[in-house]
């Protein structure tokens, strides 16, 4: 499904973010962002639960 939009965005910060990254179009340059906030915010869930897991696992123990 796709979603179309009407945006306001300053094309300095548009052209400025099509130049460092390489990327052709202003769609491509969007999902891309969004891609990135997704990652980025999902990692930073992941983090929070840094020390509050156990992930060694004892084999011999789970053989049994």
């Amino acid at each position: 499904m796709r979603m179309r939009t009407t945006l306001d965005l300053p094309d300095a910060l548009v052209k400025e973010a099509l130049a460092l990254t390489k990327i052709k179009t202003k769609t491509e340059l969007i999902k891309y962002a969004l891609e990135n906030i997704i990652q980025r915010q999902k990692i930073i869930g992941l983090i929070k639960y840094f020390g509050k897991i156990n992930l060694e696992n004892d084999i011999k123990k789970s053989e049994k």
